[in-house]
């Protein structure tokens, strides 16, 4: 009973017990945190690759879409205001 601490009206507390699950729950967390890396990782690169195998650059087609976006609207007002006469 020397690894044993007596609390509060018999609440007894293992610390051999304690330490070691505080171990493990530290070694757990660490092990899934450098899985949550890797697959950030894995994606980062996937996704870097598959940008580059493109044959638009995505910031030159988002322009684009703008800029057909703009047109569409500016004929859209002007059909509103041609046909409001």
């Amino acid at each position: 009973m020397a690894t044993n601490q007596k609390f509060i009206d018999g609440f007894q507390v293992n610390r051999g017990m304690l330490t070691v699950g505080v171990a493990l729950t530290g070694i757990g967390a660490l092990v899934g945190l450098t899985g949550t890396v890797l697959v950030c990782v894995t994606l980062a690169n996937a996704g870097r690759g598959w940008i580059q195998q493109l044959e638009t650059h995505p910031a030159a087609l988002a322009q684009r879409t703008l800029h057909q976006a703009k047109a569409a609207s500016a004929a859209g007002l002007e059909a509103w205001r041609s046909s409001a006469n």
